[in-house]
């Protein structure tokens, strides 16, 4: 006796000839939400709920610029977590060396943006090299301990501020006069929101790349087995710290994006907490996937804007102390909307899709078996 069964791979459809234009839809998606983003400072659409007043407003672009950098930022960091298996708690420093070099050597030296950007990179590649040579000569736990000694002593250095170069607890404005014209003051804050989409999309084409080179296939089999890859005559300690070096330059990179759209340097980007919030952002997302970090990224930023105006909102402070006390602390408000996407979507938000299809496809086959 035979059983028909259909090709595996096969898509079901309510109607079959939708499949192939759904799925060519689905393949070019990127690119429409891309558009989509391109024109955004143009649009007078309002978001109720999403976002105050138009999408082109100043303060709706600033705010999207900000989850736009911290997606890639959460990007660039799953090179380590998501890809390689390193869980690293001191990416924040890579981060301020690319904000805060940049700012000093134009405070200090009186050097235009453009040569203290580079220093600024330069900095980060420098720093992350050196830090990464030592950080990854012991693995599992004592790797993650090294490297938050390491963001430890740098968030130490900053807030000491030592010659008075990183303005301590206060940190230090950014000289407007060497900054580009068009990237200073609220009339160019469109400029500075596309800036913000170029590293994005920057981040995104380095990361595609390195995880699809024969380098990145080395670094999912030093996350799944590294005495394995060493078995194979592979040397893991250099391929690791490709990946270090690699998410090091991406965030300073970051950091001097950053350093445009606040205006200046702060300790609070030198800090551990910083580190966590990135680690967050991944979970959140989806570590290890193509768009999850991105997406926990751009989520994590915006629900931490929302939810401080939401905590301070007349709505909030009616309500009975029993309520109105957790209630307006935004920390509690994003760790209790965190816990929660963790237990209903384990995998992150991006696996959201592919659970709500699977939730389809078993309605369907049970449909079916009850059908006489």
């Amino acid at each position: 006796m035979t059983t028909a069964t259909e090709p595996r791979g096969t898509v079901r459809t309510a109607d079959p000839h939708l499949a192939g234009p759904l799925h060519r839809a689905a393949r070019w998606w990127p690119a429409l939400l891309l558009a989509a983003l391109l024109v955004a400072p143009y649009s007078a659409l309002p978001l109720p709920g999403l976002l105050d007043g138009p999408i082109g407003s100043p303060g709706n672009l600033q705010l999207l610029a900000l989850c736009l950098v911290f997606g890639a930022l959460a990007t660039g960091y799953d090179l380590l977590l998501g890809r390689t298996g390193l869980l690293s708690f001191g990416h924040a420093l890579y981060f301020a060396a690319g904000t805060y070099v940049t700012n000093t050597v134009m405070l200090e030296a009186g050097l235009p943006f453009a040569a203290s950007a580079v220093l600024g990179l330069l900095a980060g590649v420098a720093l992350s090299a050196l830090l990464g040579a030592v950080s990854l000569r012991v693995s599992g736990i004592g790797f993650s301990m090294v490297t938050l000694a390491f963001a430890q002593a740098g968030s130490i250095l900053v807030q000491r501020d030592p010659g008075g170069v990183t303005g301590g607890e206060e940190g230090r404005a950014a000289p407007a006069d060497r900054l580009p014209a068009s990237l200073v003051g609220i009339d160019h804050t469109a400029n500075l929101y596309w800036v913000a989409l170029a590293y994005l999309v920057l981040v995104l084409a380095v990361v595609h790349w390195a995880v699809r080179s024969p380098t990145g296939r080395v670094w999912e089999g030093i996350k799944e087995n590294e005495r394995r890859v060493e078995m194979l005559g592979l040397r893991p300690y250099g391929f690791k710290l490709i990946a270090f070096v690699l998410a090091g330059t991406l965030a300073a990179l970051g950091g001097i994006v950053y350093l445009l759209l606040t205006g200046g340097a702060t300790p609070q980007t030198t800090t551990s907490d910083f580190t966590l919030s990135l680690l967050v952002m991944v979970v959140l997302g989806g570590s290890g996937t193509r768009w999850g970090p991105m997406l926990g990224g751009v989520l994590y930023t915006w629900a931490d804007h929302r939810l401080g105006d939401l905590a301070g909102s007349g709505a909030v402070a009616d309500l009975p102390a029993v309520l109105r006390v957790p209630l307006s602390q935004p920390l509690f408000l994003l760790g209790a909307l965190f816990v929660a996407v963790i237990y209903l979507l384990p995998g992150g938000v991006v696996r959201l899709p592919a659970r709500l299809r699977a939730t389809r496809t078993k309605r369907a086959a049970t449909d079916r078996e009850e059908t006489p």
